[in-house]
């Protein structure tokens, strides 16, 4: 099992007063297992966080206050972007190179949430053999995350911002090593 911590970071252009952290710990396990958990440190009332809705697939979600992880086997040009929006919805795509080949697959993670007044946490959990068909050796992952202010305004969050705008596609920003 590995077990990795990270802080993610606002882009240089698009900073969040109201957010006092954001970090995330990813698990994953011999089987295969992608845990995935955020943890969001801000006023929530400051910002635009969506009420539960039914859990299901929906597009868009990075278009407000979503979680985000960006998942590639080593080596290949392929790679899966997964969402997981505040009110339960999800997202998950793959891509056959970069942004390219977009097709959603029919991955339904496990979400929980939990909120009170200054906290906001989300966990998601994925089978890797769902997103990938070949074995894999080692993974490498961006996490991601954006967030709308109560105002409507993005603030886009990441491990590494490599370009001078938001990329959470750019491989520079697969920052973390899973074996």
């Amino acid at each position: 099992m590995t077990v990795t911590h990270a802080a993610l970071v606002p882009h240089v252009t698009t900073p969040c007063a109201a957010v006092r952290g954001l970090a995330a710990r990813v698990v994953l396990t011999a089987s295969g297992q992608l845990s995935l958990y955020y943890v969001l440190r801000a006023p929530l009332a400051q910002l635009a966080i969506p009420p539960p809705r039914a859990r299901r697939f929906c597009d868009g979600l990075w278009q407000h206050t979503c979680f985000e992880a960006f998942v590639a086997v080593d080596g290949a040009a392929a790679y899966r972007e997964l969402n997981f929006a505040p009110s339960g919805e999800w997202a998950v795509y793959a891509f056959t190179g970069l942004r390219e080949g977009r097709a959603p697959l029919p991955t339904v993670p496990r979400l929980a949430t939990r909120r009170d007044v200054e906290r906001f946490e989300l966990d998601a959990v994925v089978e890797l053999g769902e997103l990938f068909d070949r074995p894999w050796k080692l993974v490498r992952l961006g996490l991601a995350a954006v967030i709308e202010s109560a105002d409507g305004s993005l603030s886009y969050w990441a491990l590494r911002h490599p370009t001078d705008r938001p990329d959470f596609h750019h491989r520079g920003s697969f920052l973390l090593s899973l074996s």
